[in-house]
């Protein structure tokens, strides 16, 4: 089959359409994709055209939107299994609706949702997800290789040939043209409409090639029914069209009281043979599953199962089972229990009695699709279909579905104002998997563990909240290197925790659950005594995202707040505080315009999509970049367009509240002025913004335009006034989302897409690292930004392994500044050389955003009159927490044992005199004065500055055996007014002793009131 990519117009004049030869002879011959009209499913047919059986083990079929920039493998696979004979079809049955006819008997099942009109359809010869979509994402060589047959019907942009196939519709199907044999490797010449009509393997086969075909066997072993109490029979049977059916077995054994009938063989070709069954009155209500197989006089054989179902009332209990599957899975049952919770689409029902086995679930979900007509505590009968329900497209899903009744036929009110069942206590934290819950599966319980709240992402959009037993979910990779125990670290996490939900499957909930009065939920807020009913279903957006069990609670959840929100950020100690943040997509353009007057237009704009959005943004940056008050912060996510528009625009705003000139952007590379492109290609770049009466720049700015980096590192020295100096490096690493193929694909190992790409621009920035030295004179350089990667992932690994030092990690290896999935990791990094690891006082990040709903962050949409609960403070200004380092860059000048004359810096200075009366002046700065003997002479500081300067007594009171919690209280250390300053002593054993005070410095112009303990360092 040839496929020609039509990515766009530069690829259709450049490139040549890629060939694929199908070797197996195998072709989507029809496809459907309007679920709930004229079939209830939406359907793949394929067709053998080889004369060879055909293994389909280890293939799948996958889809993929006419146009979107979703890959193939984002939708999820459909798995097969088992063999296609030689001109045999074999039906695919996809997501379905209780709408519309069944489909015949499927091969295979899956929950892809094929759009009616357009899309792409492809029939790979793998299991796995294919990362490419033909279009957006163009699908390369290895994954060309992989797909046997591509079907690009509608406006689809990835076809085979010149042009698409036709669009299909809400009545009509696409069919291959002659019955499933003809492949010219041109869709729109190979297919056309008509009226849906899905073939199975038990259809009659069709030779593409004019050899005869030996016609299977076709059972007709349709679902029985039977009344418990009374007799009953039935019959089934088979046909063989060139052949005579002369033989039918039972595989297995007949359930007691089902005894098999008389036979009857086919008399000619084409005829059927029946077989009859006699059900006794005394079989059990319950489902029956009777496997036979036929033979022929050809030496064929074919199988079948009939689902034999024996009326009566069936407890829930014997619906659920003990598996992840019910065995009554396709049946029609009648049930009664309590309506314990109602939500807006259906009901829970519990058997008040239960069966006392701990394996099974009490209750179950009643499907009704509209709002119920029932109440909570009605015990009621229901007749319905067991269905077991794959909630996401993910393979999990379907490997572990959630049970349910639908296709609800009867529903009867027996009374009414019940007890509920007694709430089952669960402890979370005693689970040893996931999995476990499934024994709860539908049933009223209460949580006995405390639960903190983890992820606070989707209470807007969905009403819900992941909660764990515990303590918080750590990110496995950022505490644990990559492998077994990082895995088994995830289970764990996943055993523990549970999603709050609101009882709706309703998006945007109005009003928004479980904000607190000052607007928010957070990360880190505790709730205790949760009593509701267990749900499975997607723990976010995403249709093939992490699965969780969740709690419908039948009571309002009471939360409490142990780490209050962190008004102001932590203290990290230095004389000069470096910064990240990122600003999240920092436009002053969008679609429709400039937001600011003069801003350069975006190509691919991001971030406000009007102006109220943006002077929304802008309030919350500047809240959080005013109150970091770092003096150096660097930016990431913010606009590119080769200028520092934007970044401007943020220092005239932080410059309008903190005074004129308190901040400056660092200028851009010399190569952008020049016409380069230092910035990258990606709509975002990274940036840096100073305080210039802190730090002057030394050195041109600098930026690493090579190609592995999409957004090259940008980096600037910088010097104190008291002449020590650093630099910084700003980084944002490639992001883990819309994976590559091979290393740069999800490996499975909790790393996400694209982590060679990152190792090696880790490598690269390594590499890097010694023209940013050289060039701002300096060894002590502080590398921040979005390096996308957990703190023991391995591009961190690789810059640590080559003594590249986590300045965070020495505070809390377990710091976090983004949460995702529901866990806790810190991809927002502060990382330093070796000589600069020392003058680090403090490391971490500032939780004002990753803790915090997306809910209440800057934007409009969707959110209704009353509901929207934005706030004008600092607080989800982004969705990575801002990361703040101290450091303590001082000059230190030491004087002889002679009487030293000692002047320091204007800036930040530690001054020891030595032995001998010294007269020190410390000029400008934040100075410490430090004495470490009883020796050391009366020393004369000329401008000490109560409040701002320091005398370091440490080892002085060390020295002379003072131990005093509070050396000035108990007189251990002296003031003595003079008429030129204060004389500071100490005295050996304070005020309560004889000896006098020893004098150790006379503070200049200095009044002894001003003295306190914030004056010294004990």
């Amino acid at each position: 089959m040839r496929i020609k990519l039509l990515v766009s117009l530069l690829a259709a004049a450049f490139a040549t359409p890629a060939v694929l030869a199908s070797t197996s002879g195998v072709v989507i011959s029809q496809l459907y994709g309007a679920h709930g009209n004229v079939y209830a499913s939406d359907y793949v047919e394929l067709h053998n055209t080889s004369t060879v059986s055909v293994s389909l083990s280890g293939w799948s079929i996958q889809y993929a939107s006419a146009t979107g920039t979703g890959n193939f493998a984002g939708n999820g696979v459909t798995a097969l299994s088992g063999s296609i004979a030689p001109g045999g079809y074999y039906l695919v049955k996809l997501t379905s609706t209780t709408s519309g006819t069944a489909l015949p008997a499927a091969d295979a099942t899956g929950t892809l949702n094929l759009a009616g009109a357009a899309g792409k359809v492809v029939l790979a010869n793998v299991a796995t997800g294919l990362a490419c979509n033909g279009g957006s994402a163009v699908c390369s060589a290895a994954q060309l290789a992989q797909i046997e047959d591509l079907v690009g019907y509608g406006t689809a942009n990835f076809f085979e040939g010149s042009a698409a196939a036709p669009a299909a519709s809400t009545s009509l199907a696409l069919f291959r043209a002659g019955n499933g044999c003809t492949d010219t490797n041109n869709n729109a010449a190979d297919f056309a409409t008509g009226t849906p009509a899905p073939r199975n393997s038990a259809s009659a086969a069709l030779s593409c090639n004019g050899t005869p075909i030996n016609q299977p066997i076709v059972p007709n072993c349709p679902d029985q029914t039977a009344t418990a109490g009374t007799a009953s029979s039935f019959a089934v049977s088979a046909t063989d069209a060139d052949s005579k059916v002369d033989k039918v077995t039972v595989v297995g054994s007949l359930p007691a009281g089902v005894l098999l009938g008389s036979f009857v063989a086919a008399a000619e070709n084409g005829a059927a043979a029946t077989q009859t069954f006699d059900v006794a009155a005394s079989v059990a209500v319950g489902a029956y599953n009777i496997g036979l197989k036929w033979e022929n006089d050809a030496v064929q054989s074919a199988s079948c199962t009939v689902k034999l179902t024996v009326g009566g009332t069936i407890t829930i209990p014997a619906i659920q089972g003990s598996g992840a599957r019910s065995l009554m899975d396709g049946n029609t049952v009648t049930a009664r229990g309590v309506v314990t919770k109602l939500l807006n689409n259906g009901f829970y029902l519990q058997d008040p009695d239960g069966d006392n086995d701990v394996t099974t679930s009490d209750g179950i979900f009643v499907y009704t699709n509209t709002a119920p007509t029932v109440a909570v505590g009605d015990k009621v009968s229901v007749t319905a279909k067991v269905q077991e329900y794959s909630v996401s497209t993910s393979a999990a899903s379907q490997a572990a579905p959630l049970t349910e009744l639908s296709s609800v036929s009867n529903v009867t009110v027996l009374s009414s104002h019940n007890a509920l069942p007694q709430p089952v206590e669960v402890s979370l934290a005693a689970l040893a998997a996931q999995a476990d819950m499934e024994r709860y599966e539908g049933m009223l319980v209460r949580i006995v563990d405390p639960l903190t709240v983890n992820q606070t992402n989707f209470v807007g959009s969905y009403g819900q909240l992941t909660l764990s037993a515990g303590g918080r979910t750590l990110t496995p990779t950022n505490v644990l290197r990559p492998g077994p125990a990082a895995l088994a670290l995830q289970a764990a996490n996943l055993a523990r925790s549970i999603v709050l939900d609101d009882g709706s499957s309703l998006q945007l909930p109005n009003p928004t659950p479980y904000l607190w009065q000052d607007g928010t939920v957070r990360a880190g807020d505790t709730v205790e005594g949760v009593v509701g009913v267990v749900d499975f279903g997607p723990s976010t957006d995403s249709t093939s995202g992490s699965l969780a069990y969740k709690i419908h609670p039948t009571a309002a959840p009471v939360f409490a707040r142990p780490l209050a929100r962190p008004v102001t950020p932590p203290a990290v100690g230095g004389n000069i505080k470096v910064a990240s943040a990122n600003v999240l997509n920092y436009f002053t353009s969008g679609t429709s315009g400039a937001f600011v007057a003069g801003s350069p237009s975006c190509s691919d704009c991001r971030g406000a999509t009007s102006l109220t959005e943006f002077t929304r943004q802008r309030t919350k940056i500047l809240a959080a970049l005013s109150g970091l008050n770092a003096d150096v912060v660097g930016l990431m996510e913010i606009q590119n367009n080769a200028s520092n528009f934007a970044v401007q625009n943020l220092v005239d705003g932080l410059n309008a509240t903190l005074g004129a000139g308190t901040y400056a952007a660092v200028p851009l590379p010399t190569l952008i002025s020049s016409g380069g492109a230092g910035t990258g290609t990606d709509a975002i770049r990274v940036a840096m913004i100073y305080k210039p009466a802190k730090l002057a720049l030394i050195g041109p700015s600098m930026a690493d335009t090579h190609s592995i980096n999409n957004r090259p590192t940008f980096a600037q020295g910088f010097v104190a006034p008291n002449g020590e100096k650093f630099a910084v490096a700003v980084n944002h690493l490639k992001s883990k989302g819309s994976c590559g193929s091979g290393a740069n694909g999800d490996t499975g190992d909790l790393q996400g897409c694209w982590n060679l790409q990152r190792q090696q621009q880790a490598q690269r920035l390594l590499d890097w690292l010694p023209t940013v030295k050289s060039t701002a004179g300096t060894d002590d350089v502080i590398l921040i930004g979005d390096f996308n990667a957990y703190a023991q992932e391995d591009p961190i690994h690789v810059l640590t392994s080559a003594g590249i030092v986590d300045l965070v990690g020495q505070f809390d290896p377990a710091d976090y500044s983004y949460v995702f999935d529901a866990s806790a990791g810190r991809l927002d990094h502060g990382l330093g050389t070796a000589t600069i690891a020392p003058k680090v006082t403090g490391a971490t990040s500032w939780h004002i955003n990753a803790d915090e709903p997306e809910w209440t962050d800057y934007t409009t949409k969707d959110k209704a009159a009353g509901n929207d609960w934005y706030q004008p403070t600092a607080f989800r200004a982004s969705d990575h927490d801002p990361m703040l380092i101290g450091l303590n860059l001082v000059k230190s000048i030491a004087g002889t044992s002679g009487n030293d004359t000692i002047a320091g810096t204007d800036g930040d200075d530690v001054i020891e005199g030595g032995l001998g009366r010294d007269t020190i002046t410390g000029k400008g700065g934040r100075n410490q004065f430090v004495y470490r003997t009883g020796s050391d002479g009366l020393d004369t500081v000329t401008d000490f500055v109560p409040g701002k300067d320091t005398l370091v007594f440490t080892a002085l009171l060390k020295n002379v055996g003072i131990t005093s919690a509070d050396p000035l209280a108990t007189g251990h250390v002296t003031c003595t007014a003079q008429s030129d300053g204060a004389l500071i002593g100490y005295d050996p054993d304070g005020s309560a002793g004889s000896a006098a005070s020893r004098p150790v410095v006379k503070l200049k112009g200095v009044l002894c009131s001003a003295i306190s303990n914030a004056s010294f360092k004990f």
